[in-house]
């Protein structure tokens, strides 16, 4: 808050995006009908504002703009000033940033456009300083320049609002033509070769990951490519994996003290990030180091997965058990000024002697790597490496580093924190209970399924409207709101499977086929096949969008392809696995131009190909070997299969009522037993641990 100055209305806002907005001289309203009526009433063109609460740039931009008496006449004067938190109408967000992507070539946040009162899009920016300089037009010149053609010809901007909205209606048009869902043929693997082939292009052999700076993790393309190198065993695919595992781990991007990765670096060599830690990318990275785990057995993989739990856990998980939304770049004004050091600030948290040593594995010089500070990292030799070649145990280095970490981080805690995001989104929830099961199941560790579930149990109780138990977007500060999006349905399921999965509970499975039944009434595109991004009861935009493209967030529809072809083969429903094949041959039409944008929908493509695999685990609750049976399955790499856990008895009547069919894989004679099927056909039962670990241990792929 700000002191002394009059609040606006977006003081009455739960996000905290618009609240860092309450106080800005700016006459702020929230989306809404008030607003447009405002427009309409005074004839008043929209400026409209999106972006984040840890937005770097909307910071900057607010500094410089929106906390000015100047910038604020002029707004107050001749506009309607709307601002929008885009986590929370990304449904907003992804219309007007399709506007500016088309009017300018590039987007980012703050996205800025210029509206009719109808909505209607006629010019698009992101930051804007207030007055010109490094050849960016200045705020002032476009607010003055705007509100003269607007007085002199309204109708012309209004007239060019129409044109760039029919022509996205256009383009929305084609992409559905393309994707000849009335018939075509379904891509076959050549598509799937096409983008290894680009990913192996575009790879950067001398640091990981794929072109310049500034360079994002993107964890669906690694997951992608990991199951690409398993499928059709080519260990150019993986080590391309590995390599930019490791040096997203060894550079700055991985904070080395407190643990958790920040959004992206803006470096080709991963050193120096964008320091706002998101949970979505947190999610997606530790499934990612997971999965690598589970192929290469390296201990680090799961090292790191566990300390991205271990810092959600702590800083980014509510007092219920639901998770937060993001952490800040900035502290007291100042990017990164929490997450960084000098080497004074280190003698003072260890000791000479400890900081000579913390400095010289950790990369800290004198002269600092950021701003004349430095950003830990393990870029210049790895500690293993580093202990071979001086002759150190490396158990006692790790030791050390492990105590110095402890006393760093204790020493930062007192520092000013970054703010925290703390709304809790429905869809990035869904990814971090994914992440969770996964590392409950690959690491075999309960406590992740148990933080999980705290998480899903929080989302079904206070996400959910009372009277129809749709689904909703948004909780913060006691109140639910907004009517989910796709990605919100689409993302719970896909954590409620893997946390059925890992707990052999049939209440999350029953409330991801209660939640796929959600996603089919109010999401499906009957006519163009696909799910649009809002429902067919959401607000009504002047387009209602179908996301296809995989961004730093999978889009909804890949994310649905993947996990409904899942519910199909755990539900034996052939209806389901036909719309989860018409979204994916949606979705191929759209990645043949370019393959490497759709890493989410290359997977789900990789397990139709497969033709979706199954494993029913049938036996006592109490039996130790259907227990060391499940221990097997669920620690194996097995992306395209899912598992059942049929429990006998009293246990399992939940799971018979939701799956009738499980009464042809009994457990034979009372013993465990482990059926593994493809295409609703099954190999001959396993009854003992060896035979489950052999079929295991040959592969799952079957030409």
């Amino acid at each position: 808050m700000k002191e002394g100055k009059q609040p606006n209305r977006l003081i009455n806002e739960k996000s905290p995006y618009l609240l860092q907005h309450a106080h800005n001289p700016v006459d702020w309203y929230p989306w809404g009908d008030e607003a447009f009526a405002k427009a309409q009433s005074e004839n008043k063109p929209i400026f409209l504002s999106v972006g984040y609460s840890t937005c770097h740039w909307c910071h900057v931009m607010e500094r410089e703009s929106f906390e000015d008496a100047e910038v604020a006449q002029l707004l107050n004067d001749n506009y309607i000033a709307i601002k929008v938190d885009r986590e929370e109408r990304p449904d907003i967000d992804a219309l007007y940033m399709s506007v500016c992507q088309a009017l300018t070539g590039s987007g980012g946040w703050p996205l800025t456009v210029l509206l009719t009162p109808d909505k209607k899009p006629f010019y698009a920016g992101t930051y804007f300083p207030k007055r010109q300089m490094f050849g960016r037009i200045g705020l002032m010149d476009v607010l003055g320049q705007i509100h003269a053609k607007w007085e002199q010809d309204g109708d012309a901007l209004s007239k060019l609002g129409d044109e760039l909205l029919a022509d996205l209606q256009s383009l929305d048009r084609k992409n559905a033509q393309l994707a000849g869902v009335s018939g075509g043929a379904a891509p076959g693997e050549e598509l799937l070769h096409e983008a290894f082939e680009l990913y192996r292009r575009q790879f950067d052999e001398e640091y990981g990951g794929f072109g310049n700076a500034p360079k994002f993790p993107s964890p669906h393309n690694l997951s992608f490519l990991l199951a690409y190198s398993q499928a059709y065993q080519q260990p150019e695919a993986l080590r391309m994996v590995e390599k930019t595992l490791d040096a997203m781990y060894r550079g700055g991007m991985y904070d080395h003290v407190g643990f958790g990765f920040s959004r992206y670096s803006t470096d080709r060599e991963w050193l120096v990030p964008h320091f706002e830690k998101m949970l979505y990318d947190n999610a997606l990275l530790a499934i990612a180091y997971l999965e690598a785990f589970q192929i290469t057995g390296k201990p680090l993989y799961a090292e790191i997965a566990e300390q991205i739990f271990t810092y959600v856990r702590r800083d980014m998980t509510s007092p219920e058990g639901a998770f937060y939304c993001a952490e800040d770049a900035d502290s007291e004004g100042v990017e990164g000024k929490f997450y960084v050091f000098t080497r004074e600030q280190i003698e003072e948290a260890l000791g000479l002697e400890d900081m000579h040593s913390y400095c010289h594995v950790y990369g800290i010089t004198p002269e600092g790597n950021f701003e004349g500070a430095n950003i830990p990292n393990l870029l210049q030799e790895l500690p293993e490496d580093m202990a071979e070649r001086t002759g150190m145990n490396p158990l006692g280095l790790k030791t050390r580093m492990e105590e110095w970490r402890e006393k760093l981080f204790a020493y930062r805690e007192q520092r000013i924190h970054p703010s925290k995001d703390d709304k809790v989104l429905t869809s990035w929830n869904g990814l971090m209970i994914a992440a969770l099961a996964k590392g409950a199941k690959a690491l075999q560790k309960p406590e992740y399924a148990k933080a999980a579930a705290a998480a899903a149990d929080f989302i079904w109780d206070n996400l959910r409207r009372r009277e129809d138990g749709r689904l909703l977007a948004r909780y913060r500060d006691g109140e639910s709101a907004i009517p989910a999006y796709v990605d919100d349905y689409a993302f719970l399921i896909w954590g409620l499977t893997e946390l059925y999965e890992a707990t052999g509970q049939a209440v999350h499975l029953e409330r991801a086929l209660q939640l796929k039944d959600g996603l089919l009434e109010l999401f499906i595109d009957e006519e163009g096949g696909g799910f649009f991004f809002t429902g067919r009861d959401g607000e009504e935009l002047p387009i209602r969008s179908k996301e296809l493209y995989d961004g730093a967030l999978p889009s909804g529809n890949s994310v649905a392809a993947k996990q409904l072809l899942k519910l199909s083969v755990i539900s034996q429903d052939v209806e389901l696995k036909a719309v989860a094949e018409r979204t994916a041959q949606v979705l191929a039409s759209a990645a043949a131009e370019y393959p490497p944008g759709y890493a989410m929908y290359l997977q789900a493509h990789l397990a139709l190909i497969s033709g979706g695999r199954e494993w029913v685990l049938s036996g006592k609750p109490e039996d130790p070997a259907l227990h060391g049976m499940l221990a097997q399955v669920q620690q194996a790499y097995l992306p395209d299969a899912s598992l059942i856990v049929n429990w006998s008895g009293i246990e399992g009547e939940t799971l018979h009522r939701l799956l009738p069919h499980l009464a042809d894989k009994p457990a034979v004679d009372g013993r465990a037993t482990a059926y593994e099927c493809r295409n609703f056909a099954c190999r001959a039962p396993l009854s003992s641990l060896e035979a489950v670990k052999e079929l295991l241990a040959t592969g799952m792929r079957q030409d």
